[in-house]
């Protein structure tokens, strides 16, 4: 049977010489496995290959069958044409690490429309930001996923709980015996972060990118910390790079 959805290209892998095996988070299917055939020649990725990018917003007409861990696409198409995210060095960087991000907090191949509109309306505002928001984008993306997940931070910083306890979630009054977490401007920042409900308010952060760094890998420890097998970001040392 045929279903018609959206999607969100996750990551690509090439198969063979000409296919492609493609994940995908789909709106009806939550993550799911392609093998998308004849996109590719034996020299190089044909026009329907760049369909598949990380990052990209497709409708799809796909074969769903539940017992099946890799499934077949009839359809595809453009759902949404970007300005930038695709071909901009630094945007399309801010996507890649945001796909990668999503996939491995990942792990059941369950649908979550909330989700799905979330990381939609995330790369559309990545797509039309400026350069100042784009840089505290991943910022913003890797605090506020947390909430789909289940172990959002509690914002609940102030003058006593300034000490960020990322085994915990959430602010305390003293500096924890182990090692995971942030405190003195940092963790005023996170708070400050926290608050932040659309990625246009970020225009407000003037941060040098040693600070972004450095709460980009309190945030990795604190996914590695709540998500299991969580592992490392490939594309975090490009991001800092381009950053």
């Amino acid at each position: 049977m045929t279903h018609k959805t959206k999607g969100i290209v996750l990551r690509t892998i090439k198969y063979g010489e000409t296919s492609l095996v493609v994940t995908i988070f789909t709106e009806l299917f939550g993550v799911q496995t392609y093998m998308v055939n004849g996109v590719r020649t034996a020299k190089k990725a044909s026009a329907k290959a760049n369909y598949f990018q990380p990052a990209a917003i497709l409708d799809l007409i796909v074969y769903h069958s539940e017992n099946k861990p890799m499934h077949r696409i009839k359809e595809f198409g453009w759902a949404v044409l970007f300005d930038s995210v695709l071909t901009d060095v630094i945007k399309n960087s801010i996507a890649s690490y945001m796909m990668e991000l999503l996939q491995k907090c990942l792990k059941q191949p369950e649908a979550n429309a909330d989700l799905f509109n979330f990381c939609e309306a995330a790369l559309l505002q990545l797509d039309g930001c400026s350069k100042k928001v784009a840089a505290n984008f991943p910022l913003f993306f890797a605090l506020h996923l947390t909430h789909f997940f289940g172990f959002r931070m509690a914002d609940d910083f102030d003058s006593g709980n300034c000490f960020l306890d990322l085994q915990e979630g959430m602010f305390i009054d003293h500096q924890p015996v182990h090692p995971h977490f942030i405190e003195g401007e940092k963790a005023a920042l996170t708070s400050q972060l926290l608050k932040v409900m659309q990625p246009y308010e970020l225009e407000e952060f003037s941060l040098n990118h040693i600070i972004r760094r450095q709460l980009l890998l309190h945030f990795h420890d604190y996914y590695a910390l709540h998500i299991p097998e969580f592992g490392q970001m490939k594309t975090l040392m490009v991001l800092h790079e381009v950053l």
